[in-house]
């Protein structure tokens, strides 16, 4: 079996394992595997309390495993403290229920890091769409947050020598909005760790989404 942590879109595939990323306005709740969370791009001030409400109301079914994806990202025009403002209570929603988080962290890491640390939050924490060097990735393992490579793994070359020293425990693979299949996203890390992930992600699937 092939889990793919974070995707727009749903391929109803009988091999994967997909989290299906939603946001609070748009929910199906008939999907096997989704994530409900309100991305910095498309926070609303005004709508805040109510797609807040919307994720508590689903957060408990079997099939929502993780709130996200929701972060912080420095290169959008929406000041970082409003960001906080959204992401926080998002948060101590996730802590509550126990769910895990689904990140989206441009130029952020240090502010995610430190919120996390705050807030002490026990939940898995996963960046999606890892694409920085090794120091950040050192940081972010130090810290308990688990990793999850996609588009710029198949994109970069460097990245290949960054996700070498990923602890294979914190590791997690995924699609985002690429046209390339989860197939592909483990044959390029299969082929640069060489070594087959499929039991390796599963263990860490078990133990992040389905507690």
């Amino acid at each position: 079996m092939h889990y793919n942590i974070h995707t727009h879109h749903f391929s109803n595939n009988s091999e994967i394992v997909e989290l299906v990323n939603q946001y609070p306005n748009e929910i199906n709740t008939e999907l096997p595997n989704f994530t409900v969370g309100i991305h910095p791009w498309y926070l609303n001030e005004n709508t805040f309390l109510d797609d807040l409400a919307v994720i508590e109301n689903t957060i408990q079914l079997p099939n929502f495993k993780a709130v996200g994806e929701c972060g912080l990202d420095k290169r959008i025009e929406t000041s970082i403290e409003i960001q906080k403002k959204i992401l926080i209570p998002q948060l101590l929603l996730a802590e509550k229920y126990k769910k895990p988080v689904i990140l989206h962290c441009v130029a952020a890491y240090q502010e995610i890091i430190e919120i996390k640390k705050e807030l002490k939050l026990t939940i898995p924490m996963v960046i999606h769409g890892f694409s920085k060097n090794s120091q950040v990735a050192e940081s972010l393992i130090k810290n308990g947050f688990y990793l999850s490579f996609g588009k710029y793994l198949l994109q970069n070359p460097e990245l290949e020598n960054v996700l070498k020293t990923i602890p294979l425990n914190q590791l997690f693979l995924e699609t985002d909005m690429i046209d390339q299949t989860i197939f592909e996203v483990y044959s390029k890390a299969e082929h640069v760790l060489n070594i087959n992930l499929e039991p390796i992600i599963e263990e860490n699937y078990n133990r992040v989404f389905n507690q």
